[in-house]
């Protein structure tokens, strides 16, 4: 199980972090992520990058053709590919990316926004769920709450492979800034850290600290999945810990009023970050 340390947050604003087994979220979550079928690999490896949707840290493939991708780049130690033209040459996405350098390797992944609709009542729902009580009382002050929900969201996936020996990073690769729209940036290496350790994590959205903001943290072991939900400080900052060997992914959502009310009401961009634990592979 985890255990984990919450920032205060801004105000008077109290948080109550529950720890629960997943199985219980609703299906409107829309988490996206990368796994790589190892975190922990030997130089020269070619990972075939799998990108998921869904809930529960499980979901299921990503179907979205080459035509949403806007970004795909691979940060290695001592350089910088944009993959995002190869990616994209055939309607099938092409995630393939081979790492040569000692050290953590970042991916970092972008989609364009797509529209979805669901009516008042789910619409509600699925803002409390997400933490995005802002948006709910903005639809209040609207006189919106009976109305469906328009909406335009984009998703920003980052992951972290270490190739060779686990902690070695000497470029810090680990917290690079991408520039995506939303970005979830560990401030220590999690390759380095051991069981138990703590992890603190930045919130970003367009390259500015993102205060108050739901994060939840998803740990996936032996094909069971847990998750923790805590709120960033007025630093945008989270701090949590790290107990057992998996799978883990960072994820966080920010919705604000749409650019063109024709087109939708809100724009919420959607950012996920994964990462293995205890220097072994996992599945």
């Amino acid at each position: 199980m985890f255990t984990f340390s919450l920032y205060p947050v801004l105000g008077r604003l109290r948080i109550t972090a529950l720890l629960f087994l997943v199985g219980a979220t609703t299906t409107l979550a829309r988490e996206f992520w990368l796994l790589p079928p190892h975190f922990f690999v030997v130089p020269g490896t070619r990972i075939n990058l799998h990108v998921f949707v869904g809930d529960n840290f499980i979901g299921s493939r990503w179907p979205g053709k080459s035509s949403r991708l806007t970004s795909f780049v691979h940060y290695a130690p001592t350089d910088t590919v944009d993959l995002t033209k190869t990616a994209t040459e055939q309607d099938t996405l092409s995630t393939s990316v081979e790492v040569i350098q000692l050290g953590v390797h970042l991916l970092a992944f972008s989609t364009n926004s797509a529209f979805t609709e669901l009516d008042a009542e789910q619409f509600n729902a699925y803002l409390k769920e997400n933490g995005l009580e802002r948006v709910s009382y903005l639809r209040q002050q609207r006189g919106e709450t009976t109305k469906p929900g328009r909406e335009l969201y984009r998703r920003c996936a980052k992951s972290l492979v270490q190739v060779g020996p686990a902690g070695l990073d000497t470029s810090r690769v680990h917290r690079w800034v991408t520039g995506q729209p939303l970005e979830i940036i560990p401030e220590q290496n999690p390759y380095a850290l051991r069981p138990g350790a703590s992890l603190t994590c930045l919130v970003l959205y367009k390259g500015q600290p993102l205060p108050a903001t739901l994060v939840q943290v998803w740990q996936r072991t032996g094909g069971q999945s847990q998750v923790i939900k805590l709120y960033t400080n007025k630093n945008g900052r989270v701090l949590f810990r790290l107990n057992s060997p998996g799978n883990y992914m960072v994820s966080s959502v920010y919705m604000e009023t749409a650019t063109d009310r024709k087109a939708a009401d809100w724009q919420s961009t959607w950012a996920t970050l994964t990462f293995g634990m205890a220097g072994r592979n996992t599945k």
